[in-house]
């Protein structure tokens, strides 16, 4: 692990395109600006960890305990 310090207002490159931006230091709280391309994905780690436990758990799910199929309506 990589450990920089920064102070308000500094960044740091990951990168060409990614720029992480100190925006504010308050007692034990860091605010954080992440500018990234769209076809990034940027999570909180809790909910990246939540969003890998649910495909997790929707890949590995019994196939005869989906519901079923919604009928398809036809265009007329």
């Amino acid at each position: 692990m990589l450990i920089i310090t920064r102070r308000p207002g500094e960044k740091i490159m990951l990168g060409d395109d990614i720029v992480v931006e100190v925006m504010e230091v308050s007692g034990n709280s860091v605010r954080l600006g992440i500018a990234a391309p769209r076809s990034v994905p940027v999570y909180r780690e809790e909910i990246w960890a939540a969003v890998k436990e649910e495909n997790a758990a929707a890949a590995s799910a019994d196939v005869t305990q989906l519901p079923d199929a919604l009928p398809v309506r036809s265009r007329t």
